[in-house]
């Protein structure tokens, strides 16, 4: 599934295009996704210009000009995909070719300059629906996600004062979204590795007895910022359906120190160690246990 760097690439990538034009029509294909789409989806896009593309968590939130937010996720292998000319203009040192087969091709938006916006998702477990004005901080989907792993909220006082008395794994603690919004199993494990701290240790073990922060929060938090930052900057880490919506490959997953590197040596300076993969609540996790404690 695209973590926050993927869907912040892709909001990069989408946003020239779609910012500051009306959608023209909509093609809506199917009757649902992972969900229905909601009633009247195409007539209340049609007609409205879009005036900011943004990103809460993994969602993509386009602002229509009477207020409405269309609210998108990329499920497990939903893409967009531009077609206008100078569409693919944006760089990339790696390239695949987007798939085309209009089987896939679910919503297709029509905007007044000729560019056609292609939502491609073969698994179907992507979703888009509408949120009125007044309802965005009270929805469902976005009114219990935590602070986001960018930006100043983001602290080892903050993740000291969440985590105090938790027993529960470190690498579970981060992954709970009401905690962290964002957060996936790749940039996780990528984290944790920097901060040489175990997955497996408490969460608890990072906040002082009165839940203040330890040197250990505070190294989490400046590895997890990191992380996401670099991976931004890398356009993600293209794993199975995941790609740019220029059809290049994001790169970072050729930067993992650990995700993926199961009986690989540990690539810290002076450590001895081997990457190794458990499971925990149901994923896969890979660190260090030699320079993780």
């Amino acid at each position: 599934m695209p973590e926050l760097p993927e869907v912040e690439t892709v909001r990069r990538g989408i946003a020239p295009h779609l910012v500051g034009h009306v959608i023209r029509s909509v093609e809506q294909r199917r009757p649902d996704l992972r969900f229905p789409f909601p009633e009247g989806f195409v007539t209340r896009l049609s007609g409205h210009e879009v005036t900011e593309l943004g990103r809460r968590a993994k969602y993509l939130l386009a602002r229509l000009d009477d207020g409405t937010v269309l609210l998108m996720h990329l499920g497990m292998s939903g893409s967009f995909r531009i077609e206008s000319s100078g569409a693919n203009a944006m760089p990339g040192d790696f390239h695949l070719a987007r798939s085309k087969n209009p089987v896939h091709d679910h919503v297709v938006f029509l905007l007044d300059d000729g560019t056609r916006i292609i939502y491609n998702d073969p698994r179907r477990f992507g979703y888009m629906t509408l949120i009125a004005p007044d309802a965005l901080a009270v929805h469902p989907l976005l009114k219990d996600l935590g602070v986001e792993p960018v930006g100043e909220d983001l602290t080892g006082a903050y993740l000291a004062a969440r985590f105090a008395g938790k027993a529960t794994s470190l690498k579970a603690a981060l992954l709970d979204q009401r905690l962290i919004a964002g957060l996936g199993n790749i940039y996780v494990c990528e984290a944790l590795w920097r901060a040489k701290l175990s997955p497996r240790r408490a969460a608890g073990t990072i906040a002082k007895t009165d839940g203040t922060a330890t040197v250990r929060a505070d190294r989490l938090a400046h590895a997890i910022k990191a992380v996401i930052a670099d991976a931004i900057v890398a356009g993600g880490s293209s794993l199975r359906d995941y790609v740019r919506a220029d059809g290049s490959l994001g790169y970072f997953q050729h930067t993992f120190a650990v995700y993926d590197r199961e009986h690989e040596p540990c690539l810290r300076e002076g450590c001895r160690g081997t990457i190794k993969r458990i499971v925990q609540t149901g994923r896969s996790t890979f660190f260090c246990p030699e320079c993780q404690r």
